[in-house]
């Protein structure tokens, strides 16, 4: 794929474009490495240039932000935006039956990467910060792209794409404050701030919950990504392509764990939860991918259960840091649907947040549980009324799940 052509072709003509991604093989890692991570670096390095190279000024003052906390933003911003997309995928994904769309991970991930195209590209405004608010009317045109592409690639339905949309908008903006609280604190406001004073903690509110970034721990990353800094401009000063990849993967799991909720649990650790056999059917299959994937602090373990034509599967997935605040945004749709043929609720429920949709002849059922602590539990069935998917998904220890606590970087 060349990216050139394909963020010009998504910007002047999204909706055939739309169509050719909707048919094209991709994977996870193919739109972080082939498009997503390279879009990605514009904003933070032109934010970078900007802030601390050419500065801002007014009146005859020229203001600069220091070089090396310069360096720390654009690390922690371009981690955090690679990770907001993944979340606003996840969002997507959960959303989709809702709008009388099909759930499909891969699918949404399509629609969050292309779709931030406008958004990425408009970073180029940030290398005079004067002209930054030309790179927010640019990512207007984002939301004109979701609004084409969701229909197309999640099969919503078209009279309500512009609910389905504004949905998804709203949660982006959640996850944009938080993100954007989360990356302000990387940044110097005063000299007693980086002597040791107390940092506030940031709290954002929303329908779903409240999401808050506790200050504990905040000083001891701080600490780490300074370091990290450090050793990325000493590797730059001498050229030392090892040497940068390994301080931007110590400024990764710094960035990760800023939010108060550490590493995401090791896939081992959810794989356990994975019995060998659920409701009498043994585990035909299992899959495990590490958090440390693309630098991303996520991790997950699935497995599949069946016999004859009844097949399960079960999917649980941990956003590190990340995971309380997707389990709030995804906790601000909350209702129910039916007709002769599906229902589908959402509701909370002791802290956590449920999602159920089942066709009514019990061809298929499938069961969401976003947990306290931002764990994700998916229990999806083929040949099985929701009944018996609810049986089997109570099985699942989710409680030693939710008190699992995640590692500090």
């Amino acid at each position: 794929m060349n990216i050139v052509e394909r963020a010009k072709s998504i910007l002047l003509a999204p909706r055939p474009t739309w169509q050719v991604i909707d048919t094209e093989p991709a994977d996870t890692a193919s739109l972080y490495t082939g498009y997503l991570m390279l879009l990605a670096a514009i904003p933070a390095v032109c934010g970078f240039i900007g802030m601390s190279l050419i500065g801002m000024g007014m009146f005859g003052v020229s203001m600069r932000v220091p070089f090396l906390w310069g360096l720390v933003n654009m690390v922690v911003s371009y981690v955090l935006s690679l990770v907001g997309v993944y979340v606003l995928a996840l969002i997507i994904d959960l959303l989709a039956p809702r709008f009388g769309g099909a759930s499909s991970r891969i699918q949404a991930l399509k629609v969050a990467v292309y779709a931030s195209t406008a958004a990425m590209l408009g970073g180029v405004f940030a290398l005079l910060p004067m002209l930054s608010m030309l790179g927010l009317l640019a990512g207007l045109y984002s939301i004109y792209l979701l609004y084409t592409g969701l229909p197309i690639l999640m099969k919503s339905a078209q009279e309500k794409s512009a609910a389905y949309t504004a949905v998804v908008i709203v949660a982006a903006i959640v996850l944009g404050l938080v993100v954007g609280a989360a990356n302000a604190l990387f940044m110097p406001r005063s000299a007693s701030h980086w002597a040791g004073g107390d940092a506030a903690t940031v709290s954002v509110r929303t329908p779903g919950g409240e999401v808050t970034i506790d200050s504990a721990g905040i000083a001891a990353a701080q600490k780490k990504m300074e370091q990290a800094a450090r050793s990325m401009e000493r590797a730059r000063s001498q050229n030392d392509p090892t040497a940068m990849a390994a301080a931007t993967r110590e400024a990764t799991a710094a960035a990760a764990g800023m939010l108060g909720g550490g590493q995401a649990l090791e896939a081992q650790t959810l794989k356990a939860a994975l019995p060998e056999q659920l409701g009498g059917l043994a585990r035909t299959a299992f899959e495990v991918q590490d958090g440390a994937a693309l630098g991303l602090p996520t991790s997950q373990a699935s497995a599949k259960y069946g016999s004859g034509e009844r097949a399960v599967r079960v999917e649980i997935m941990d956003l590190g840091g990340l995971g309380a605040m997707a389990a709030a945004a995804i906790g601000m749709v909350q209702g129910e649907k039916e007709d002769q043929t599906h229902a589908e609720k959402t509701w909370q429920e002791g802290g956590r947040t449920l999602h159920e949709s089942y066709a009514k002849d019990g061809s298929a059922a499938e069961r969401k549980i976003a947990l306290k602590n931002g764990v994700l539990v998916s229990v999806s069935a083929d040949h099985m009324d929701i009944a018996a998917l609810r049986s089997m998904a109570d099985q699942l220890d989710v409680a030693k799940l939710e008190h699992l606590e995640r590692k500090k970087p």
